[in-house]
């Protein structure tokens, strides 16, 4: 459902718009209108399943960039704005960021950041509503940042007891790390049941390191496989 909106929206708002399984985009920054979308087919990237390569493994254990949370979410939103590395043309206009810079304050709003010293050089941003996140957008400056910041969202998200990590759209690039379309209906059954449960984003240190993250996914990982098994 892509329509246009003359209702006024707030952070509240958009959050019931979230647990209908709506969200909002605009078509460019210039543009000052917002419409609703609610694709047919979903896309989610299945924590069980979050398939991290073997090589941005090695990058993550080594890394000397510092991964943070909630530390600069305006500066990550001009990040995903900006950003060359994945569009010509960003859909984040000034009511967009006015939304969920709202919904950061109602502590409803996460941002994952990557650090070369001081410099922020990547991260994603995004919503949290029970224990549902939807991914809205993230950025790269420098080789693999966005990546890195990925992987340390799954981590938390797993510590912090989530169930579904709702990236709206697929892309290639989520396409390497195990992320798929399901049917609407399908989405909405997970939906409804993992904004029922209580989470926690902080559940873990917010300087979490790479190894301390990849350990996190491996051993919900293992588990989750042994479950099935069982």
């Amino acid at each position: 459902m892509d329509s246009n909106t003359t209702l006024t929206i707030t952070p509240n708002v958009l959050l019931k718009a979230y647990a209908c399984g709506i969200f909002p985009m605009s078509e460019s920054a210039e543009d000052k209108g917002l419409f609703w979308v609610e694709p047919e087919e979903r896309g989610i990237l299945p924590l069980s399943e979050f398939h991290i390569p073997r090589r941005l493994k090695k990058t993550i254990r080594n890394t000397p960039y510092r991964v943070l949370i909630n530390q600069d979410f305006e500066g990550v939103i001009d990040g995903c704005a900006q950003s060359k590395s994945r569009r010509e043309v960003t859909w984040i206009n000034a009511e967009i960021r006015k939304l969920y810079t709202g919904l950061y304050s109602m502590k409803k709003c996460h941002s994952v950041e990557v650090y070369d010293d001081q410099k922020l050089v990547g991260g994603l941003y995004g919503v949290h509503l029970g224990s549902a996140f939807f991914g809205e957008s993230m950025f790269s400056d420098v080789t693999d940042a966005s990546k890195i910041a990925l992987v340390h969202l799954v981590a938390r998200l797993i510590a912090g007891g989530f169930t579904l990590l709702d990236t709206q759209f697929t892309t290639e690039h989520l396409l390497t790390f195990g992320a798929r379309e399901i049917p609407r209906s399908r989405y909405h059954l997970l939906l409804d049941s993992a904004i029922q449960k209580h989470t926690n984003f902080h559940a873990i240190s917010e300087n979490l390191t790479g190894t301390q993250a990849l350990d996190i996914i491996e051993t919900f990982q293992d588990a989750s496989t042994l479950t099935a098994v069982l």
